[in-house]
């Protein structure tokens, strides 16, 4: 035991041996955390404390509390920072996931208003629309609605999407380099169409993160509708402050 454990505080010691257990899975994911009489019995502390242990655990999104039945073990949610344009497979090589992708469909379609505008054409023209569920580790993490300008998606679409990524296609095989990106990240329910394809209940929490890419010129090549699972990934950035003037 290090020396550092020795004196933390007791909500400390209790949080981290709490953090060892459900790391180790002898708290599995999916099991409820023992009564707090029994933890308070176990650990020889005050009430305030096991509850200051439970708080931060929670704060951590290692347990979460469902009223009028108890405390359970959560499954561990991925932090993905968003502080430069990268697309899932990196992100998730970059966190040491494994990532695969499921695709569901590609077609070509009628552009809306919205996919028009990010892509800076005239609305109801042709592009190309790509569905696929994207995994880490096995595990469905997000449904991604792709739109691309239709000449670039029908030679995209020849590829096999499964297993060649999208970003990867456009810079390196088609040399449409991608300089930069509008994010706009929104919460959202599941409807049916993306609760399906996540395997997750109509009405659960979504993050949406709408995504336009551009290459070289600021020419829109790549707008993208990301369905992230709301409980299995956060976001993480970092900001600076302007000077004051």
């Amino acid at each position: 035991m290090s020396a550092n454990y020795e004196t933390a505080p007791l909500y400390a010691k209790v949080e981290t041996t709490l953090a060892a257990e459900i790391s180790n899975g002898i708290l599995p994911v999916g099991s409820r955390l023992p009564a707090e009489d029994g933890l308070i019995e176990r650990f020889g502390v005050s009430r305030t404390t096991v509850r200051k242990a439970i708080e931060n655990l929670v704060g951590r999104g290692l347990l979460e509390i469902r009223r009028g039945k108890g405390t359970f073990v959560t499954e561990p949610k991925i932090t993905q920072e968003l502080t430069e344009l990268r697309g899932f497979v990196e992100d998730m090589l970059a966190l040491g996931r494994h990532p695969t992708a499921r695709l569901l469909d590609k077609r070509v379609v009628s552009a809306s208003m919205e996919v028009a505008r990010h892509l800076a054409l005239e609305p109801g023209v042709q592009v190309y629309c790509i569905e696929r569920v994207r995994l880490a580790d096995g595990v469905a993490l997000s449904f991604d609605e792709t739109y691309l300008p239709l000449e670039i998606g029908r030679k995209v679409a020849e590829n096999d999407l499964e297993a060649e990524p999208i970003f990867d296609l456009l810079e390196n095989k088609y040399d449409l380099p991608l300089v930069e990106a509008r994010y706009q990240l929104e919460a959202v329910t599941a409807g049916g169409h993306v609760a399906g394809a996540l395997g997750v209940a109509v009405g659960s929490p979504i993050f949406l993160i709408e995504r336009t890419s551009y290459s070289e010129g600021g020419r829109p090549v790549d707008y993208e509708k990301l369905y992230y699972r709301g409980d299995l990934i956060r976001f993480s950035t970092r900001l600076s402050r302007s000077p004051r003037g």
